[in-house]
């Protein structure tokens, strides 16, 4: 699995974290930036993560910034998106088994490094189970042509 990874300037700490724990699971992760703890606007890295997903196929994004909510509000605007903000395994799990989510938003300032190992650990074991789900997620992807007309 190839992952886009992004952060703002309060997510760069774990962003580095997580790219590595990524990388040991053998997925491959592009790292869109930042590079410094220099203040930026998490919108911008969201844009950045979720159009490589939405560009290439088969590939989820991560985003990083102090709570998570920020993050997650602006991928959700992408068409295609389905961005989940994660603070615990379980709602990693359920947000790709029952709502196939294709970008994970974690936050710095609530979730510390054993959580996010466990948050990361949850996620990449995880599988959209389809069925009964496969509805809701075309509900969930029509609600952004529905509230554009």
């Amino acid at each position: 699995m190839t992952y886009y990874i992004g952060a703002d300037h309060a997510g760069i700490d774990i962003k580095a974290y997580v790219k590595d724990l990524f990388e040991k699971r053998g997925h491959e992760v592009i790292d869109l930036g930042p590079n410094s703890k220099d203040r930026v606007d998490y919108p911008d890295f969201a844009a950045k993560v979720c159009k490589e997903v939405l560009a290439n196929n088969g590939t989820k994004g991560i985003l990083i910034c102090g709570s998570g909510i920020g993050m997650s509000m602006a991928a959700n605007k992408f068409d295609g998106i389905r961005a989940a903000l994660c603070h615990n395994e379980y709602s990693a799990k359920m947000a790709i088994e029952h709502n196939d989510a294709n970008v994970i938003c974690l936050g710095e300032r609530v979730s510390g490094y054993g959580i996010i190992e466990a948050i990361v650990d949850s996620w990449d074991q995880s599988s959209f189970e389809g069925g009964r789900h496969e509805g809701r997620v075309d509900k969930i992807n029509a609600l952004f042509k529905s509230c554009r007309n």
